[in-house]
């Protein structure tokens, strides 16, 4: 069977710095990235890394690319 995902606005910001989102951490030893704890577990951030807040309120990474082929702006 197919499944398609059903339509949620999400918020959204794209990282670049320290500073840009208060859920990224610095990764000491690895200058310019970023370290996110999620539901998952922990995941290593870029610049560029979108940091999607989901339906529950928790956080993670998305990179440029797949972030483009999955979101659109909504008004």
């Amino acid at each position: 069977m197919k499944y398609r995902k059903k339509p949620v606005v999400i918020e959204a910001t794209q990282w670049f710095e320290h500073g840009d989102h208060p859920e990224v951490s610095p990764l000491y030893g690895f200058i310019g990235t970023g370290w996110i704890s999620t539901l998952e577990g922990g995941h290593e951030v870029s610049p560029g890394d979108w940091i999607i807040t989901g339906v529950k309120g928790e956080h993670y990474p998305c990179k440029p690319d797949i972030f483009a082929m999955t979101y659109e702006p909504a008004e």
